[in-house]
């Protein structure tokens, strides 16, 4: 199966996917859900995502409330698209992406080059065709989804468990030889030059034998100039195969070699405490380390997880919430469910004041922080505009619920629902990642508006 400095580095993923001005319904809500806690971090919350539920009610609005991020189950896997040789299916992919895309959601694509799930025809190919063949399917399918895209799992699980460190035995192992992962790389930034190539495998998510063989791997490639962005971490874990001690250090040594990195199929076996526990100590490990940009579950609700007997992720098979998506979305920082209660009316006495900060700046570009404050009285909700100068972009917003005018510059951001009712002198915030695309302007803060 498959912003501080710290922010600034994670921020080139979040802004792939920000190509144009839009109401980012997901990284841009409440920091009430998985995705938006996690944009207030700089980082994405995904899921694994399989095509034939998404006409299930549950499913999508679970999918679309707490996601903003997908990946593909199996529909992009090479059986899935290319069942028979240059003959191309994308029906059920394209309804993903097309549904990502209604969402705001990034897409990851996954997989281009994988030993499993496989045509019989690529396996009886002899080294020169198989080349071919494998060149022109990475070529076909990123060309039919470039720019729709942010990372591609180029190359899956080539390296075999043990001690051993060596490649797995697969067509292209045995007929093409090593050189086949860095020409698939070198393939697929040749297709699409934007979209972040990472190789992804599991068991490798603590210091071994399979995780030093790919750090090797990774590290050549950077030495070389080979083109790899990123290593993505399948984290399945249960427990025979618990969270590593080392995770969060392993991470890191990746992402020193110059690559991101990203939880890609997470989802822990167990129930309670215990598994809380665990997922809270991987998103943890994520967000400790700078270049960890984004953590994808193995699935919405345990009913339809591979794994599904071990009920290993957040939901459970009523789409109910468990202890461990509270203490994901703890980790996280984020708010949890708000409590209920009626602020009252404070009728015609509303009235709101805001203030703005630039609360960090790198090259491409900056977090902003805007403070509302309530007048004498107090209010049930609020209301400030900004307008933003060409062609800035925003990337993510926190802990507001945001629209733009017809222009795309002015941004109305409204109040979330945790943080619409404020006492009599108190305040709260919300705060945005911003492109500056070669315009260093601070925005203009317009006045707030109180009900």
């Amino acid at each position: 199966m498959t912003m501080p400095r710290r922010a600034a580095q994670a921020f080139t993923a979040v802004l792939l996917a920000a190509s144009t001005v839009t109401a980012l319904s997901h990284t841009a809500a409440a920091a009430d859900t998985l995705g938006s806690a996690a944009a207030g971090k700089g980082r994405y919350f995904g899921t694994a995502v399989a095509a034939n539920h998404l006409g299930e009610s549950a499913y999508a609005s679970t999918l679309d409330r707490e996601f903003n991020q997908v990946t593909p189950e199996n529909e992009m896997k090479w059986d899935a698209t290319e069942g028979s040789r240059n003959t191309f299916t994308f029906g059920n992919a394209d309804q993903i992406v097309s549904h990502a895309q209604s969402q705001n959601m990034k897409v990851r694509g996954h997989t281009l080059v994988w030993h499993s799930q496989l045509p019989s025809w690529v396996s009886g190919l002899g080294a020169t065709d198989l080349r071919s063949a494998m060149n022109n399917h990475i070529t076909q399918v990123m060309q039919h989804y470039k720019g729709k895209i942010y990372a591609w799992d180029v190359v899956n699980e080539a390296y075999q468990d043990g001690s051993s460190g060596a490649l797995r035995s697969s067509p292209f192992a045995d007929k093409l030889g090593s050189g086949f992962i860095e020409e698939a790389f070198r393939t697929a930034r040749s297709v699409d030059p934007n979209a972040k190539l990472c190789y992804n495998d599991y068991n490798t998510d603590g210091v071994n034998a399979k995780s030093n063989a790919v750090y090797a791997m990774v590290k050549d490639f950077k030495s070389r100039g080979v083109p790899i962005d990123c290593v993505g971490f399948q984290s399945h874990f249960n427990s025979a195969s618990p969270v590593p001690s080392d995770y969060q250090a392993n991470l890191q040594r990746f992402a020193d070699l110059g690559v991101d990195v990203q939880i890609t199929e997470l989802d822990i076996e167990g129930s309670g405490t215990a598994q809380a526990n665990n997922y809270s100590n991987v998103v943890k490990a994520c967000l400790a380390v700078t270049r960890c940009t984004g953590l994808t579950v193995w699935g919405v609700t345990d009913k339809y997880s591979w794994r599904s007997s071990g009920t290993p992720l957040l939901f459970d098979s009523n789409y109910g919430k468990k202890p461990a998506y509270d203490a994901a979305l703890a980790a996280l920082g984020g708010t949890g469910t708000p409590g209920g209660g009626d602020g009252g009316n404070p009728g015609g006495n509303a009235t709101c004041t805001v203030s703005f900060a630039r609360t960090s700046d790198w090259n491409d570009g900056y977090n902003g922080e805007v403070t509302v404050k309530a007048g004498s009285a107090p209010i049930n909700g609020w209301t400030v505009t900004l307008t933003f100068a060409t062609p800035q972009k925003v990337a993510s917003l926190w802990n507001g619920t945001p629209s733009w005018d017809s222009s795309g510059t002015v941004m109305t951001v409204r109040a979330a629902s945790y943080n619409s009712s404020l006492a009599a002198g108190a305040s709260t915030s919300f705060g945005f990642t911003a492109a500056k695309n070669g315009n260093n302007s601070t925005p203009t803060l317009g006045a707030c508006t109180a009900s």
